[in-house]
């Protein structure tokens, strides 16, 4: 079996923490995003993954040069141009070869997702195309997806204006699909496979939906993404993706407190200072007595002492909050192109 992760996007909502390195790059619980994806798939049997890339291709390659990753085996796909979701699963489906049966996931979801039941879920119904589908209480972010008792998708309406939604089930992001999907898509145009694509296959009776109630989380946006890294070292996650929270690198003064956060290598957090609910990437320096509350603070920054970082603030690679100094709600730097 083999899959096509869709990781080519800009990552706009994690800026400033995606202007150096694409999105599944930045790390969950100190470990690659990707690799948490790439590595559920493999304990279920993928034994390829195609990259389907665009933004910062070089962070994949020079993360993964013998193009390994998680044990399963990669195959990188460029795209040439901005292709949206159709366009993209159509270059990287045609690039790797791919003419079989064969899975797509957004790169940026987390999910412990029983890939194996699903697969089966679609052979039994006969799909085209299956969708996994999850339960959220404001599905107007996604493509919320209706189905009839055995599963078949009656209608596919991509966010829908809070209040109109026909079902709170949405689009998980993750397909099985069969190659014959590939002749709806128009090679070398931008195509979107949830307007276009999907909508076609609700009109011809060919498209299916499963949800198995499994942990699921998008991790585009900052509280999204600290949120799943509270997840996983709260033991809310497969234990097969625990991992330490502090790293064994960092260093933590005795008289400094870190509650449910995540501590990345090589990092330091002075005496006197609390870290609570939040994620620190590699090298980071907390100084005395200060301040990271619900927020993220990138590769190689520091926060001076007697400084407060709170309110789900954004700090980017190599920043300096300065003593005393109050970051709330704030990104920094804030002009992000």
């Amino acid at each position: 079996m083999r899959a096509v992760v869709l990781v080519g996007g800009l990552g706009t909502r994690l800026r400033p923490l995606t202007l150096t390195r694409p999105k599944q790059m930045l790390p969950i619980v100190n470990r690659p995003m990707i690799e948490h994806v790439v590595g559920h798939l493999g304990r279920h049997g993928v034994d390829e993954v195609v990259l389907s890339l665009g933004y910062r291709p070089d962070g994949f390659r020079h993360a993964y040069p013998d193009a390994t990753c998680a044990g399963v085996r990669l195959h990188y796909a460029v795209e040439p141009e901005r292709l949206d979701t159709a366009g993209a699963i159509s270059f990287a489906a045609h690039h790797a070869g791919i003419d079989e049966r064969f899975l797509v996931l957004n790169g940026d979801v987390l999910t412990d997702l029983d890939v194996t039941a699903f697969v089966a879920f679609h052979d039994q119904a006969g799909a085209e195309g299956t969708i996994a589908l999850h339960k959220v209480d404001d599905p107007s972010r996604y493509g919320v997806v209706p189905t009839d008792p055995d599963g078949r998708v009656i209608a596919f309406v991509e966010k829908p204006p809070p209040g109109t939604a026909p079902s709170s089930m949405i689009n998980a992001g993750t397909y099985v699909l069969e190659p014959d999907v590939l002749d709806r898509i128009v090679p070398g145009r931008p195509m979107s496979v949830e307007r276009e694509v999907f909508p076609g296959m609700v009109a011809d009776g060919t498209l299916f939906a499963a949800d198995d109630d499994a942990y699921w989380i998008d991790t585009g946006t900052p509280q999204e993404y600290i949120q799943a890294q509270l997840d996983l070292i709260d033991g809310r996650r497969d234990p097969a993706d625990a991992a330490a929270a502090v790293h064994p690198t960092a260093v933590v003064d005795p008289g400094a407190a870190v509650r449910r956060s995540v501590v990345g290598p090589g990092s330091e957090v002075a005496a006197g200072a609390c870290v609570e609910d939040s994620v620190l990437l590699d090298g980071v320096r907390v100084g005395e007595g200060a301040l990271v509350a619900s927020s993220i603070v990138g590769s190689g920054s520091t926060v001076a002492g007697g400084a407060r970082v709170e309110g789900c603030s954004v700090v980017g690679d190599a920043q300096v909050v300065g003593p005393g100094e109050r970051l709330d709600g704030v990104r920094r730097p804030e002009a992000c192109p």
